[in-house]
């Protein structure tokens, strides 16, 4: 079985077909899926998603490039994570490939998300984009380890890979793994250790070869599982079930669901 560890089925264009995508899932062995928040006026459509579907699991944070926001507090956002569905703070992280200027807002609500996150006792989801070494900077000056999380899509070196895991995060590789031109991601997926990784789609978004520029869905992650198992010569049912139980040791989930699937 496999899990997608994060998606967005709330957008638009998944959520007016999330009946199929939901079937997508149980026909291609995608277990549970973790729907992401990119902001706090729709992040009740997230939570409902996961209140109305005992497989799917949400999170609650504002995205980096989100930059028209108002500023949670790391208390509001602890109170709206004190919920069974909700799993995560996030996703959170630095955007400097989209934004330009002065981004100390970005920074300061990175910092307060991982503040919510030690609040609450959740992990992170750690968005990352031509800002690392300030991401991890901010990381380890505010405790992000204490909590632990995962660096999601990730595209960055194993240099980084390795400090993440030093923190306690675990890395999450998308469809950009299957990508021909993605060489050295390929090779951060031969080397991470078994036991800290998780696959994702980020639907609608990169979806992964053979459907590569086509709109992403959470079924789809096998084939992330695949292109890992293939690169690192074991095979996918090795890939499925590291990954599942990493999902649930990571988001602190009763194992005893997975004897239902």
């Amino acid at each position: 079985m496999f899990i997608d560890s994060h998606c967005h089925l709330d957008f638009p264009d998944l959520a007016k077909d999330l009946d199929v995508l939901l079937r997508n899932m149980q026909e291609n062995q995608v277990t549970h899926a973790l729907c992401v928040s990119v902001d706090l006026p729709n992040f009740p459509r997230v939570l409902a998603l996961a209140e109305k579907h005992q497989n799917l699991f949400a999170s609650v944070g504002i995205h980096p490039d989100y930059e028209d926001q108002r500023e949670p507090s790391a208390d509001e956002l602890a109170g709206l994570a004190d919920h069974p569905k909700i799993i995560a703070i996030g996703e959170t992280g630095l955007d400097y490939y989209r934004l330009q200027g002065d981004l100390e807002w970005q920074r300061e609500r990175f910092r307060q998300h991982i503040r919510a996150a030690k609040k609450i006792n959740k992990p992170l989801i750690i968005h990352t984009r031509s800002a690392a070494t300030d991401t991890l900077r901010i990381m380890q000056e505010e405790g992000a380890h204490e909590v632990g999380g995962v660096m999601h899509c990730f595209t960055e070196s194993w240099e980084v890979a390795e400090q993440a895991i030093a923190m306690n995060f675990y890395i999450s590789f998308s469809g950009i793994v299957t990508f021909k031109n993605a060489v050295t991601l390929k090779e951060v997926a031969k080397n991470v250790p078994l036991h800290r990784i998780l696959i994702e789609t980020d639907s609608p978004y990169l979806a992964p070869v053979p459907f590569r520029g086509k709109t992403n869905q959470p079924a789809f992650v096998r084939y992330v599982a695949e292109e890992i198992a293939k690169l690192r010569q074991v095979t996918v049912d090795e890939i499925a079930i590291a990954t599942t139980h990493n999902f649930f040791d990571l988001f602190k989930l009763d194992k005893n669901e997975l004897q239902s699937h």
